[in-house]
This record gives C-alpha cells, sequence and structure tokens, in this order.
C-alpha cells in the first residue's frame, strides 16, 4: 500500500512538472510568435518607408530635372543638389531594411526637400526676374526701332528740305541777250549785225532777286563761240571735280539778294560771219544760254 501511495506521488510530481513545462513551453512559443510578428509588422513598415523614400526622392529628381531644362543662372547649382538625391536613392535601394538606417534616410529625403523648396523659389523668382527683364529690353527694342524709324524720316525730310533749300538758293539768270556793237571815236556804241564793222561783244543778263540765296560776291564763267567753234577771249581752262570749261571771261558780281542787271563786253577784230554761241556758266551748272548771227 505504502509503495502504491510513492508512486502516485511520484506520478503526481511528474504531470506537475509535465505541466509546468507545456505552460513555460507554449508561453515561449506565444513570445516568439509574437515577436515575429513584431518584426514583420516592423519590416512591412520598413519596405513602406523604403518604398515612400524612393518615391519622393523620384519626385525631387523630376522637379530638379524640370528646373534644370530651363538653363537658368541656378544650373550649375540645381544640377549639384540633383546629383544628391540620386545618389541617396542609390544608397536607400541598397539599405538592408535597418529601421535605424530608414529613419537617416527619411531624416534626409526631408533635409533634401526643404533644400529643393528653397532652390526652386530662387529659381522661380530669378525666371521672373528675367522675363521682366525680357520684356523691358523688347520694349526698348521697340522704341530703338521706332526712334530709328522716325530719325529715318526725319534723316529723307532733312535731306529733302537740304535739297529744296539748294535748289531755293540759287540764282535765276533772266533775260540773256547778246550782240555786236561798234565803238565810235566819241565811245558811243552802235549794233551792227555785220561781223566786218564790230568792235566788240555785248553781253547782257539779269539775276533775279533771291531772299534765300547768300549774298556777297558771285562770280560767272562766260563762254563765247564763234561760228567755226573757236572760244574767243582769255580761252582759260578751269575744272570742276571730273568736268573742265574752257571760257572767255569771269563775270563777278555784288550780289546783295535783290535784282541785279549784268552788262559785260568782250571786244575782239576781225569776227567771223555766222553764229555765235553764248554760255553763261556757275560753276560746272549752266544756267543761261543764247545765240545770235553776224553776216
Amino acid at each position: 500500500m505504502e509503495n502504491q501511495d510513492n508512486n502516485n506521488s511520484k506520478l503526481k510530481a511528474i504531470i506537475l512538472i509535465l505541466s509546468l513545462l507545456l505552460v513555460a513551453s507554449l508561453g515561449y512559443m506565444f513570445k516568439m510568435s509574437s515577436d515575429a510578428k513584431k518584426v514583420e509588422t516592423e519590416l512591412s513598415s520598413v519596405s513602406t518607408e523604403k518604398e515612400t523614400a524612393l518615391a519622393e526622392l523620384a519626385q525631387l529628381k523630376t522637379t530638379y530635372d524640370a528646373a534644370i531644362a530651363e538653363n537658368t543662372s541656378m544650373s550649375e547649382e540645381l544640377i549639384a543638389e540633383r546629383d544628391k538625391v540620386v545618389k541617396l536613392m542609390e544608397e536607400v535601394k541598397r539599405a538592408k531594411g535597418d529601421v535605424a538606417a530608414m529613419s537617416k534616410y527619411k531624416t534626409q529625403v526631408q533635409q533634401l526637400q526643404a533644400k529643393m523648396n528653397s532652390l526652386i523659389q530662387e529659381n522661380d523668382a530669378l525666371k521672373k526676374l528675367n522675363q521682366d527683364l525680357s520684356t523691358e529690353i523688347d520694349s526698348t527694342k521697340t522704341i530703338l526701332v521706332e526712334a530709328q524709324q522716325y530719325n529715318q524720316v526725319l534723316s529723307g525730310q532733312n535731306e529733302e528740305l537740304s535739297k529744296t533749300v539748294e535748289k531755293a538758293s540759287k540764282l535765276s539768270i533772266l533775260n540773256l541777250k547778246t550782240g555786236a556793237y561798234k565803238v565810235k571815236n566819241s565811245g558811243k556804241e552802235v549794233a551792227t549785225e555785220r561781223a566786218s564793222r564790230a568792235d566788240i561783244l555785248k553781253i547782257n543778263f539779269t539775276i533775279a532777286e533771291n531772299r534765300v540765296a547768300k549774298s556777297g560776291d558771285k562770280s560767272y564763267y562766260i563762254q563765247v563761240i564763234d561760228s567755226k567753234n573757236n572760244v574767243l577771249g582769255e580761252k582759260k581752262l578751269i575744272e570742276f571735280g571730273d568736268q573742265s570749261l574752257t571760257y572767255s571771261f569771269i563775270s563777278t558780281v555784288q550780289y546783295e539778294n535783290s535784282t541785279v542787271n549784268v552788262s559785260e563786253n568782250l571786244p575782239g577784230e576781225n569776227f567771223e560771219k555766222g553764229t555765235y554761241f553764248v554760255n553763261i556758266f556757275d560753276k560746272g551748272e549752266l544756267v543761261g544760254k543764247t545765240s545770235f548771227s553776224l553776216k
């Protein structure tokens, strides 16, 4: 009987120990399960944070690429920051899923985002300034073009006015008359149409009144050509640019902007019969001409 009681006691002790071991085993298994779920949750969270970080970094790169493409004065600084983003993307991709590492990367992403916001704002401000300057430059160019066009118009008007003034300031030769005269012993001059009786050729003309012309001495070159195409008188040669003129004599007149009657004599002897031509030149310009004949 005593042996049976001892066996029962031992059995109870074994059952108790097994029970305790079972409870301990269940507790350990529960803890392991909880730890596994916790790790799984952490891994899932890390994976999500990694994807989020990569997505945010990709967005940062896209924003930088767009800003760099605008080719502003900040392009170099923008490129440097974009390179930092690309480098961090590579580091995040290679990360093993460590919670501490992902926390560090998250902080770096936030710092890069803050830097990007600052640079983009500055870049936008520069773009607006450039646009304003471009608008101002375009406006200035328009004003300059209009001014140039106006100056061209004025220049054309001034040129036309100068030509008009120059034309208006030219003196007109009127009433050009020529003929042969015999000079008597008394000094009296008698008109003649006979070459054998002629002593002088008389050239008379009028300079018209002109208030625009310059006053002062005015010289005209008188050219008298006989019927044999000989220039009478001094027969001097003068050049005006690429033109040359052989003249008979110079008539110098004191002109004071009012009408002046001019009378000049060309003495000679043995005048030829035929037609004579008389030309009056203002420098190289022919301003009057006539002809007469001697028998």
